[in-house]
């Protein structure tokens, strides 16, 4: 079958690997219908996600049809048509019985301290294939997959795998309430979906930060508050707009491969400060691509962490949603502890979220695949990552159908 396959940092390529087997009768065989790239892929490519093993196939978020079941999957059946959770669960542990899912004790073969396991992520995650292929193993099937009614579209299912549990989730942490003022930073997929999510659960003001141009615009159709970072100073204009105070809460959307601005008049001029962005790239991850138009990592890691901290109101709440890797060290705690600030950080534990979105979709409420700018064949998977990770303009989100000719 093909599957994109990771080789090393800037090093991918679509090809023939052996279909999948059942490993333990707990797994289930899938064959994928709809699969897409998702910013945290982008991570492992551009070496920020550090631990990646040659060979593993890449991607996390997919939709698709049961071929196959272990004999101890009670919960689907051949022909089962199903979205992928794209963080693993055993379903058993106590974290899983408390819908911790993302905490589960069980499911990552490095141990329970390892972290969360997920589809096509570095080492420490597991080592589990991922879904940008025409067929996956599923380990944990009955608690990793979740049964699609025939009135959700591959389309909107296909969301419901990674970025709007996680953009809901975003929201959820930050303690939105009727009337809030939140600040998203970044718009990309996932900050689109927070965005959403914070009006869904009532937001009076949602105000969108990035400095693309069609993200923004993206936002502005929803209904937030335009921040051009390349244009005004973030932190200023959300306190000038918030009567001095900040936003009742902030939603870090974006992680790891941050970028400072390069002009306007938050841009910093200091060698220093270019020197300190510097010193922060390399300790984060010291063998990403440094040189090029591909595959460079963000140029200040902790910007958008340190812009939530520093523009959300005193006894406020910062939302951690954007992907930092365990060599992320560097917070500024002093300000958080000052201003009396609320601070949560998770992976999404998406098994939680999915069935009450497939109702809020089945309600007519929200359709996350409007969100959706591009729809290619697999074939094109190493074209559309480039596109993708260039942040071109109209690649906000890629939604990749094996065979889609046919």
């Amino acid at each position: 079958m093909k599957a994109l396959v990771f080789h090393g940092v800037g090093n991918v390529s679509l090809d023939e690997v052996d279909e999948p087997v059942i490993q333990h009768q707990t797994d289930a065989i899938i064959r994928i219908t709809a699969s897409s790239i998702c910013g945290t892929d982008l991570h492992m490519v551009r070496g920020t996600m550090p631990g990646m093993k040659p060979g593993t196939i890449l991607g996390h978020e997919a939709v698709g049809i049961v071929e196959k079941v272990g004999s101890e999957v009670k919960e689907f059946k051949e022909g089962d048509r199903v979205v992928v959770c794209s963080t693993i669960a055993c379903g058993q542990c106590a974290y899983c019985e408390a819908e911790e899912f993302a905490s589960c004790d069980e499911s990552n073969p490095m141990g329970p301290e390892a972290g969360t396991a997920f589809f096509g992520g570095p080492a420490l995650s597991g080592q589990f294939n991922g879904l940008q292929a025409e067929k996956a193993r599923i380990p944990f099937a009955d608690f990793t997959l979740v049964k699609l009614p025939d009135s959700i579209s591959d389309d909107d299912a296909l969301l419901l795998s990674d970025i709007f549990p996680t953009g809901f989730m975003g929201a959820e942490i930050a303690d939105v309430q009727d009337e809030d003022i939140v600040a998203v930073f970044g718009c990309g997929p996932v900050g689109q979906m927070a965005i959403a999510s914070a009006f869904l659960m009532g937001a009076e003001k949602v105000f969108a930060i990035d400095s693309l141009p069609d993200r923004l615009k993206m936002a502005e159709k929803q209904g937030a508050i335009l921040v051009n970072y390349e244009k005004v100073d973030p932190v200023k204009f959300l306190k000038e707009q918030t009567g001095g105070y900040g936003p009742d809460s902030c939603i870090d959307a974006v992680g790891v491969d941050a970028q400072t601005p390069h002009k306007g008049p938050a841009k910093g001029n200091s060698l220093l400060g270019g020197l300190q962005h510097l010193i922060e790239q390399k300790m984060v991850a010291p063998w990403t691509v440094m040189f090029g138009d591909q595959w460079r990592q963000g140029d200040a890691p902790f910007q958008a962490l340190c812009w939530c901290v520093e523009a959300v109101r005193k006894s406020g709440v910062v939302s951690i949603i954007g992907v930092y890797p365990q060599s992320s060290i560097l917070f500024p705690i002093g300000m958080a502890m000052q201003k009396s600030l609320t601070v949560r950080a998770a992976n999404c534990s998406h098994r939680k979220y999915i069935p009450s979105l497939i109702q809020l979709i089945k309600d007519d409420q929200f359709s996350p695949s409007q969100i959706l700018t591009k729809h290619e064949d697999l074939k094109d998977v190493v074209k559309c990552y480039e596109q993708f990770d260039q942040r071109k303009p109209g690649w906000v989100k890629v939604e990749l159908k094996p065979n889609q000719a046919a």
